[in-house]
């Protein structure tokens, strides 16, 4: 093929092994969401994430933070949510699809501010080789962030047809 640069064993290996592993997934919010917040977990491969996160109105507010090896795609998908950074400054206020991106080391918390639960759609980029977020707290959590109820998308799909 004209315009294309010639292929290597190493990366015809690292084709084969991307497409044979896709992963999908679909979405629905869970039911009985008891705790402040839910995550709804889409799927991860080496360096992205996707999930979706429930956040009670009074109960699932997270505190100031940052993240030192991913950066964060939000948009709003159900609900309203206030973003802040250091000293309560406000990043912006979203609706239904609107949002904001959190580079990596950007201190930022949020807050549902609707009158029903918020679902945040959260994409994360990681650095090359990241198992965590590295998620640093600036405050004192508002949430403690372990005591999330935590779906998979899979498991939430095999739960939503009994």
């Amino acid at each position: 093929m004209s315009g294309t640069a010639p292929q290597d064993d190493d990366l015809l290996k690292r084709h084969d092994a991307a497409e044979a592993d896709p992963i999908t997934f679909s979405y629905k919010k869970p039911e009985g969401v008891n705790a402040g917040k839910g995550f709804v977990t889409l799927g991860r491969k080496d360096i992205v994430r996707g999930a979706v996160q429930v956040v009670k109105k009074h109960g699932g507010e997270n505190n100031l933070h940052y993240h030192t090896t991913s950066a964060s795609f939000w948009m709003v998908l159900k609900g309203r949510v206030r973003f802040y950074g250091p000293g309560d400054v406000l990043i912006g206020e979203f609706g239904p699809h609107e949002g904001t991106i959190t580079p990596r080391y950007a201190r930022y918390w949020f807050e549902n501010v609707g009158d029903e639960d918020l679902e945040i759609l959260q994409v994360s980029a990681f650095s090359e080789g990241a198992k965590t977020s590295g998620r640093t707290d600036v405050s004192e959590q508002r949430f403690k962030v372990a005591t999330a109820e935590r779906f998979e998308a899979a498991k939430l799909s095999e739960r939503m047809k009994t």
